[in-house]
C-alpha cells in the first residue's frame, strides 16, 4: 500500500504553479557561454550610458559656466590671488550688465589673457576719477569694498557697445583708466562665488549703486 502511493506521487503531474516557477527558473539560468556573453554586453551597454551621460553632463556645465584661478592682487580685498572663481557665461545672454558687477573679460590688447574686474561705467556714462573719489555722471560712488582711494586722475565718456571697469585694489590694478574700455562681446561672463581654498568660500558681492 504505501509502494503504490510513492508510485502514485513519483507519476503525478506537478502542479501548475510549481511548472511556472521551473520555466522562470529556466529562464534566468541559460547556459555557460551565452550567459557571459550577455552580462558583458549588458556591462559594455552600461558603462557607454554612464560615459555618454558624463560627456553630455561636461558640455553643459562647461557651456553655462567657466572657472578662473586669480592671479595678481588688483581685485583685493575681494578676491585674493590665487581663489579659484566661478562664472556664469548666462549672465549676459540672459539680462545686460550693470554697474558695480565683477565680471571676467577677454583683455582687448591680448584676447588670450582673461581679466576679472568691476563694473564702474556702462555705455554713455561719463566716469571721472580724481582727488580719490569716482564719479559716475556726476555722482560719487559710495565703494566699501576698495582696497584704498584711487591716487590718479581719470575722466572718459563710456563709447557704446562697451564698459569701463576698475579693479578694487586701485593703486595696483590695470584696468579701464590705463588701456581704455572693455567690449561687451569680450565680457566671458559674472563672476559669482569663489569655491576655492574652502577657507576662501564666498558669493562675491556685487555693489547695487546705480542700477
Amino acid at each position: 500500500m504505501i509502494f503504490m502511493i510513492g508510485e502514485d506521487v513519483e507519476n503525478a503531474p506537478l502542479p501548475a504553479d510549481h511548472e511556472a516557477a521551473l520555466s522562470k527558473v529556466e529562464a534566468i539560468e541559460p547556459d555557460g557561454k551565452n550567459g557571459r556573453a550577455s552580462r558583458l554586453a549588458s556591462f559594455l551597454r552600461d558603462t557607454a550610458e554612464t560615459l555618454l551621460l558624463a560627456v553630455l553632463m561636461f558640455v553643459v556645465i562647461n557651456g553655462i559656466t567657466a572657472r578662473i584661478r586669480v592671479e595678481g592682487i588688483s581685485m583685493e580685498p575681494t578676491l585674493e590671488s590665487g581663489s579659484y572663481v566661478l562664472v556664469n557665461r548666462l549672465a549676459y545672454r540672459l539680462g545686460t550688465p550693470s554697474r558695480g558687477d565683477v565680471i571676467v573679460f577677454r583683455f582687448p590688447r591680448d584676447p588670450d589673457q582673461e581679466y576679472i574686474k568691476r563694473i564702474i561705467g556702462l555705455p554713455g556714462d561719463l566716469v571721472e576719477v580724481s582727488g580719490g573719489e569716482v564719479r559716475v555722471n556726476g555722482e560719487r560712488l559710495e565703494e566699501p569694498y576698495i582696497g584704498q582711494p584711487a591716487d590718479y586722475e581719470s575722466a572718459l565718456r563710456v563709447p557704446r557697445q562697451q564698459l569701463f571697469v576698475l579693479g578694487d585694489n586701485r593703486n595696483n590694478s590695470s584696468d579701464s583708466h590705463q588701456w581704455g574700455p572693455v567690449p561687451l562681446e569680450n565680457v566671458v561672463g559674472k563672476a559669482v562665488l569663489v569655491y576655492w581654498p574652502p577657507e576662501e568660500w564666498q558669493i562675491i558681492s556685487h555693489s547695487e549703486w546705480g542700477r
